[in-house]
């Protein structure tokens, strides 16, 4: 030591470094552990920190009470009419597409929440090709992602204005779909996710209520509309036995309301009667509480995935290969060879 010389010790061992011991009653370490279920925290975080986009279109005639159940589904006033002076609101003359978009935050999980109203839909002596605009508008947000996803320079996040789910209201006749409604659900059944609903379904008995939706449910059937959820989307036998509930069930019968009430000390969302207080949240009331479930509480990813990997990627391959057949004819390549190609 006083030369400055260390003596060395020839029985240092390193094992200790390698594996400690931990202390007596210390916490065990689980060696096979990876760490593999840490990437679900991960998406949450991200997930969290870029919030979410909904995108909802209702229809329906007039007086059916889609602004009121648009309000009452998401717990503020989200509707164009909530927003739009009452004095400027008339019927147009013509279909007309007006959406209208919030930020919404619930327990700090933020998101972006699009109304799409079309007011004057059905509203016409002759509503012939009414379901036209509506088509065109759902079809142009497809060609506006599409054209922003095959740019060179493309966004890192692009802007998803495309249509997720439209709610489609029907008058609460009691006996049978029109033709308009027939019309309108066969055809946009096949570019957009459609969730039925019998409007203001308290004009109706039980037994009558029971009865026109047995009768609607048959009436799609025959006519070859497949509303959500799609039974050839379910993806497996749990999905298919959780799907086969709600179809069963489809259209709800809903009633929206957003005025509170108290009734035996709670407070609670219903429309007032003589007769006492039809209470919206009640499953023995009305089927609200399925709808809600159903388009945000269970279903809400589901809905916007089969938008994205089914409807969207339709346009998407069918809008290519017109490109594809345009850019062949301007080079002279022969109509079967193109075919070739594509198969």
């Amino acid at each position: 030591k006083e030369m400055g010389v260390f003596p060395l010790l020839t029985d240092f061992s390193y094992s200790h470094l390698l594996s400690p011991i931990p202390p007596a009653g210390g916490p065990v370490v689980d060696f096979s552990y990876v760490g593999i279920d840490a990437i679900l925290e991960q998406m949450r975080r991200k997930a969290m920190k870029q919030g979410f986009e909904l995108n909802i279109m209702v229809v329906g005639q007039s007086g059916l009470g889609k602004s009121t159940l648009m309000n009452t589904l998401f717990k503020s006033k989200v509707s164009r009419k909530s927003v739009l002076a009452a004095a400027q609101e008339k019927i147009p003359k013509t279909i007309e597409i007006k959406s209208i978009s919030h930020d919404i935050e619930e327990k700090g999980v933020r998101m972006k929440l699009t109304v799409i109203d079309t007011p004057g839909f059905g509203d016409q002596i002759n509503n012939e090709n009414c379901w036209q605009p509506i088509m065109k508008f759902i079809n142009d947000q497809y060609e506006a992602y599409l054209q922003e996803e095959i740019n060179i320079n493309r966004k890192k996040r692009i802007p998803d204005s495309r249509v997720h789910c439209c709610i489609y209201f029907i008058p609460p006749t009691g006996h049978c779909l029109r033709p308009l409604d027939v019309e309108f659900m066969r055809r946009l059944s096949k570019v957009v996710n459609i969730v039925p609903v019998i409007a203001k379904a308290d004009t109706l008995t039980l037994e009558e209520r029971d009865f026109f939706k047995k009768k609607i449910r048959e009436e799609l059937r025959a006519n070859g509309i497949d509303v959500y959820p799609q039974k050839e989307f379910d993806e497996d036998a749990e999905d298919r036995m959780i799907n086969e509930k709600i179809r069963e069930m489809i259209p709800f019968a809903v009633v929206g309301s957003d005025q509170e009430y108290q009734v035996n000390g709670r407070r609670l969302l219903g429309r007032k009667t003589k007769w006492g207080t039809i209470e919206v949240e009640n499953i023995a009331h009305c089927e609200f509480a399925y709808l809600r479930d159903l388009l945000i509480r269970t279903h809400m990813q589901n809905i916007k995935d089969i938008t994205s990997s089914i409807h969207y990627e339709m346009y998407r391959v069918r809008r290519l290969n017109e490109n594809n057949t345009v850019v062949a004819h301007a080079n002279g390549i022969p109509e079967h060879h193109l075919a070739a190609h594509e198969m």
